[in-house]
């Protein structure tokens, strides 16, 4: 690895520590009794599938599936998420929104945007679109390949 590398990955790894912790403070600041960060992605995740399971959540979300099933148990317990067993094949268990989630979602998914929109004043919409679309391809490479070369 060259220098330049070197400082474009500690440029990187700064504004990232940065960035994430000052916002993730600010969505648990107004996420408050709802939802935490981490449920809050699980029902995010969930409210864009027609059938998902725990196993592609612990994937998704590259975490264990015993953490996963703290996190949905939780949810389930709440009201905002219920389990349902494939009928054709009883070990599979699909995790769907119940209405009261879709409403917890749809407000924490507002009240989110209402944090990072401010910040999007301060760019130019094609410097956005840029950057969403380069961070995009990062995720999907760490999602692929863990950023190998093939």
């Amino acid at each position: 690895m060259n220098d330049k590398a070197r400082q474009w990955i500690d440029r990187y790894v700064d504004v990232y520590l940065l960035v994430s912790r000052r916002i993730n403070a600010q969505i648990r600041e107004q996420l408050g009794e709802d939802l935490t960060s981490d449920q809050f992605q699980v029902v995010r995740l969930i409210n864009g599938m027609n059938r998902c399971t725990s196993s592609y959540l612990a994937e998704a979300l590259a975490v264990g599936k015993s953490s996963v099933t703290a996190i949905v148990n939780r949810l389930v317990d709440a009201g905002i998420i219920d389990r349902t067993r494939d009928e054709a094949d009883r070990r599979l268990v699909y995790l769907t929104l119940t209405e009261y989630g879709h409403t917890i979602f749809e407000s924490a998914q507002e009240q989110i945007r209402e944090i990072i929109s401010p910040y999007l004043q301060h760019f130019e919409e094609k410097d956005i679109e840029m950057f969403i679309s380069m961070f995009e391809k990062l995720g999907q490479l760490m999602f692929e390949s863990g950023g190998r070369k093939n």
